[in-house]
């Protein structure tokens, strides 16, 4: 099983859409910041979406955070605003404490990083459309699942 993750696509979704062609995910986890397009996408990215809610997705409903399960792992998706991520992790690795989650994702930052702390893996895919890292090439991140619950990382750059 293979879960894409995107983040701050902010209704530009040209490399949203080659991203799923190019992944074909079983799952779709969208960290917020569709900007007006999280029913669409919804509706036709042909598998299963978590969505949460982010800072620029005014009058959406979705959530701020969810929590859910993938292999033998707890998930606590967000977008992050709500928890001091452009300073520090620590709010976010109490919340996912807290709901007893091993993994925490988020986006917010649209910058891509893949770390481990405190026992909580912590993945945020960078952003799919406005990159601020260094190179600003836009990212995605998959989480493939492997036979035994397992769950593997991996961050990813568009190709031109």
């Amino acid at each position: 099983m293979t879960v894409l993750v995107v983040s701050d696509s902010h209704g530009r979704n040209d490399n949203l859409e080659r991203a799923i062609l190019q992944v074909r995910p079983d799952i779709i986890y969208h960290l917020g910041d569709a900007q007006g397009y999280e029913n669409e996408l919804r509706t036709g990215c042909g598998c299963p979406l978590f969505y949460v809610r982010g800072n620029c997705d005014w009058g959406s409903d979705a959530p701020v955070y969810q929590v859910t399960k993938l292999g033998n792992h707890r998930i606590f998706l967000t977008h992050g605003d709500r928890y001091g991520v452009k300073y520090s992790n620590a709010e976010l690795i109490t919340a996912a404490a807290e709901h007893h989650c091993d993994v925490a994702i988020y986006g917010h930052t649209h910058w891509p990083e893949l770390v481990k702390a405190d026992g909580i893996t912590i993945l945020n895919p960078g952003s799919i459309s406005l990159p601020r890292q260094p190179g600003r090439i836009p990212t995605f991140a998959t989480i493939d699942v492997d036979k035994n619950g397992e769950l593997h990382f991996t961050i990813n750059e568009m190709k031109p």
